[in-house]
Order: structure tokens, then C-alpha cells, then sequence
């Protein structure tokens, strides 16, 4: 899908620097940071909605602790 990004100017140019020592293009730069984001999100999803579950299922025992 195509789409247009417009960066900060300081941005775009820490942006062209990685891109140029790293011998590739910009596009392929933000691919990259796009999808270790995303990967990141996704992995904070799953261990928040696993730590919900963990406290609702020990409640009580956290609770005892709590008060100890």
C-alpha cells in the first residue's frame, strides 16, 4: 500500500545518515523500525493481558500478601 510520510526535517535527516552508512534506502529504514515496533506492541499486548490474568486468577493470594 502506498503512502505518504511526512518526517521533521532533523528526522528525515538522522534518517538519510542511517541509511547512507548502512548502504540502503530510507524507505527500507522505516520498514524496519515500522515493523519492530508493531512486533514490539504486539509482544506489550500479550504480557499485559497475561499479567490481567495472573492477577485476577491470584487475587486473593495477592491480596494476603498485600496485608502481610
Amino acid at each position: 500500500m502506498a503512502m505518504t510520510v511526512r518526517l521533521p526535517e532533523e528526522l528525515d535527516a538522522q534518517l538519510e545518515q542511517i541509511a547512507r552508512a548502512r548502504h540502503t534506502s530510507k524507505h527500507t529504514i522505516l520498514i524496519e523500525a515500522a515493523t519492530r515496533f508493531a512486533n514490539s506492541e504486539t509482544k506489550t499486548d500479550r504480557v499485559l493481558s497475561i499479567a490481567d490474568e495472573v492477577a485476577a486468577r491470584y487475587a486473593d493470594t495477592l491480596k494476603r500478601l498485600e496485608d502481610a
